[in-house]
């Protein structure tokens, strides 16, 4: 500015460079932290339904099931959740698989029914599947299949965040399915799955959490 500066201006100018400070800070305060969802070595916290195997080796976890298995084999998490931001990396070699959320464990050949964020290795992967429910209720569109570069085989990253009724899908960074208002499940268990009736060969690693409020 031109002119002389004044006490009024020199407050102002005071306060606005303490608001420029502070602002951040209380943005990086309230920004929850991740968490894993496993250790390096070790299943604890996960409980496998029956239908093929699940190891873990140098933090990643590695499912497999031969064709003849007709059961979908599903590692659930122990403790269920309800608001939250996952972020999962996955390879799919062989076979239909997928990341289960808000289900809850049943008896049976599916052993879970629920919310699952299609893994595979069509580009189906990235839409959202309700076992025991609705079926596929969304699933990507050409324009998010253009932009996310999905290869299957390769290790590929995918976020879901579910917080009410608002539950968002993305791979590789970009929006592959999104729903508003769902009057869908709110809570449940986590979950990897090997499809059945599949030669399956599928592999996750760095799983991580950070809950919502």
């Amino acid at each position: 500015f031109h002119g002389k500066e004044t006490p009024a201006m020199r407050i102002l100018c005071s306060l606005a460079f303490s608001i420029l400070l502070t602002a951040p800070v209380a943005s990086f305060a309230d920004e929850p932290e991740w968490t894993p969802l496993f250790q390096k070595d070790s299943l604890a916290g996960w409980t496998a339904t029956p239908g093929g195997e699940w190891t873990i080796k140098n933090g990643v976890v590695t499912g497999r099931s031969p064709k003849a298995e007709k059961r979908h084999g599903i590692l659930l998490s122990d403790k269920t959740f309800d608001n939250f931001h996952v972020q999962v990396q996955f390879r799919v070699t062989e076979g239909n698989s997928g990341f289960y959320f808000r289900s809850e464990k049943i008896k049976g050949a599916f052993g879970v029914h629920g919310f699952q964020a299609e893994v595979d290795t069509t580009q189906l992967t990235g839409g959202l599947y309700e076992t025991g429910g609705r079926a596929w209720v969304t699933k990507p569109n050409e324009q998010a299949i253009q932009q996310r570069n999905y290869q299957p085989g390769e290790w590929t990253t995918l976020d879901v965040i579910a917080e009410e009724g608002h539950v968002v899908v993305k791979i590789n960074g970009v929006v592959s399915s999104e729903l508003t208002d769902d009057p869908g499940r709110k809570s449940g268990h986590f979950g990897l799955q090997l499809h059945g009736g599949q030669d399956m060969h599928v592999e996750f690693r760095d799983l991580k959490i950070k809950e919502l409020e």
